[in-house]
């Protein structure tokens, strides 16, 4: 998805099939870091502290880098804690980052940590961003039926992207 300008590291697979012509995908973007994505939100984000599990993995950070923003995930997977700097694009965001482990809702999911020790809570409006909502795009309070919307999407910017490229590419065929 960051080929697309999504701030998003997740990889998809998109298949097109046509039948007598070409269709190809969009034009490659130049990808952009998830905290540019949402720098302008992150003041506006709940204040937070980072787990034990957090804190270590930014000293781990900062033992081997310069202080940048880490976006850090609360929930650890098979692979232990995620976390990406601010100027890469962030891991996928799934359903299950917003709910317990009974379908609960989560009230926190994922972290910031700014260099100047500040630590805000990403917000539903961030991840949503993140996975290519546009802004104005109003989500249920429920913080599980939200992650559920955002967490199981096709980034929307992106499949506006291809269906906008495709589009044009069959008028221009049938001409």
């Amino acid at each position: 998805m960051a080929d697309f300008g999504l701030p998003q590291a997740r990889r998809r697979l998109v298949l097109i099939a046509s039948r007598g012509f070409g269709v190809a995908l969009p034009a490659y973007r130049k990808p952009i870091g998830w905290y540019d994505a949402i720098a302008h939100l992150i003041p506006m984000m709940t204040d937070s502290q980072l787990l034990p599990k957090q804190q270590q993995a930014v000293e781990q950070f900062l033992t081997a880098n310069e202080p940048t923003p880490l976006l850090l995930e609360r929930v650890g997977g098979r692979n232990g804690l995620k976390y990406e700097p601010g100027h890469l694009p962030c891991n996928t965001i799934l359903r299950s980052h917003f709910t317990d482990h009974k379908g609960c809702n989560r009230s926190k999911f994922a972290d910031i940590w700014l260099p100047d020790g500040t630590v805000k809570s990403l917000s539903v409006e961030g991840a949503a961003i993140l996975q290519g909502f546009p802004s104005w795009y109003e989500f249920p309070k429920e913080t599980a039926t939200a992650g559920s919307i955002i967490g199981y999407s096709v980034p929307p910017s992106f499949a506006a992207q291809l269906f906008t490229h495709i589009q044009k590419q069959l008028s221009g065929a049938f001409l």
